[in-house]
This record gives structure tokens, C-alpha cells and sequence, in this order.
């Protein structure tokens, strides 16, 4: 695809483009472990997916406080029930969520920083509850984006375009003159019903693939 001398903001997804998950399981079987219960790497991989399953259509959800700890809690619900232990969730949620570790996916901070070098605004666009605000400041790099929209905080998710929609208009952006970057079909579905530009992962490329700069 040619280059878009003309783009004025790049928007980015969230889990699989920016951050990644390290592996849960080591950490969620010593943690069933310390409650007097033990299961195989495979069960609880198992019984993981089937939480992550459970969450995905529901991120949005999680709006504010009370209703993100609701999330928290029948997310592991499903986790427990799904390994068949007698936990209740109030007592095993603070385990789990220590047990997810998120960190940048490689490049991703170098790339942010190029875009905003040039004058490129950014924003994150995610499918996602709110405590993904609370996650890019511990990473250190809600500052790199003027604008942090999730699921929860827009009412709607990706690939209903609205979601897009709403970050641009808090950009001021015009869509034709965006790109947005994501690793699945609702990103790409979701972007081009806006009538963004999409371009896949990695994050680390985008800034030759869109400016011919590279972050190396």
C-alpha cells in the first residue's frame, strides 16, 4: 500500500498490538496451589480460555468501579467452576488478577515515540474495561497517547465503528486522514466502516509501513 504522507493521527489496539500477556498458568496453579487445590498446566489453560472466552464479549462491562469488580468476579467464576473447585470467587480474585502480567509488545514504545516526533497523535483504541488505564500507567505509556478509549468507556465495541467515531471526534481527526493498527478482524472490519486506513501488527513497522521512518 503507498505511503500516507498525510496521516495526522495513527489510533491502536489493545491486547495482541500493544501489549501482551505473559503466560497466566504458572502463576493462577501456584496460586490454586496456596487454596489447597491442584490441577495440570493443561486444566487450568483450559479453564483460563474459558474465562477469557467468557470476558471478551464483556469488556465493556466493566464502566466504573462496581461494575468492573462485578466483571472480576464472575470472570472468575467461570474459572473456578470451570475446574470444578469449591473457591468462592471474592476469595480467589485477587489471586487471579496478580496472575495476569501484561507488558509492551517489542517495538511498540519505540514506534509511539517516532509518531509523536512527527506530529502524529495518537490514541488507543481497545475492546477493554477501564483498567486498562490503570495498566498503560504502570507500563508508562499513557503519556504517548492523547487519547485512551476502551469498550467500557465508549458504551460500545469494536467493530461497530462508533467506537472509532468517538476517538476521532476527540481527536478532531478526519477518518481519511487516519490510521488505525490491530491484529484482528474487528479492528479491521471496525476501522474501515469509519473510514479509517487499516494496517496489521506488528506496531513496531507501522512507522515505515505509514511515514517511511523506521523505530529501529
Amino acid at each position: 500500500m503507498a505511503r500516507s504522507p498525510s496521516i495526522e493521527a495513527v489510533t491502536v489496539d489493545g491486547f495482541g498490538t500493544l501489549l501482551q500477556l505473559e503466560d497466566p498458568v504458572p502463576r493462577l496453579g501456584h496460586a490454586l496451589r496456596a487454596h489447597g487445590m491442584t490441577a495440570t498446566e493443561e486444566q487450568v489453560g483450559d479453564a483460563f480460555r474459558a474465562e477469557a472466552s467468557y470476558y471478551r464479549p464483556r469488556s465493556h462491562e466493566g464502566r466504573d468501579a462496581a461494575s468492573l469488580a462485578q466483571l472480576r468476579l464472575d470472570c472468575v467464576g467461570v474459572f473456578l467452576r470451570h475446574l470444578a473447585f469449591d473457591i468462592e470467587p471474592d476469595a480467589f480474585v485477587g489471586d487471579f488478577m496478580s496472575a495476569l502480567q501484561f507488558d509492551l509488545v517489542s517495538g511498540a514504545r519505540e514506534a509511539l515515540e517516532l509518531f509523536r516526533q512527527r506530529g502524529v497523535r495518537l490514541a488507543c483504541v481497545a475492546n477493554w474495561d477501564i483498567g486498562l488505564h490503570d495498566e498503560l500507567g504502570r507500563l508508562e505509556v499513557t503519556q504517548l497517547f492523547e487519547l485512551v478509549v476502551t469498550s467500557a468507556d465508549a458504551g460500545v465495541a469494536k467493530p461497530d465503528p462508533a467506537i472509532f467515531v468517538h476517538a476521532l471526534s476527540a481527536l478532531g481527526v478526519e477518518a481519511r486522514r487516519s490510521v488505525h493498527i490491530g491484529d484482528e478482524d474487528v479492528d479491521s472490519q471496525g476501522a474501515e466502516a469509519a473510514g479509517m486506513r487499516f494496517e496489521p501488527i506488528p506496531l513496531a513497522t507501522l512507522p515505515e509501513r505509514v511515514l517511511g521512518t523506521t523505530s529501529g
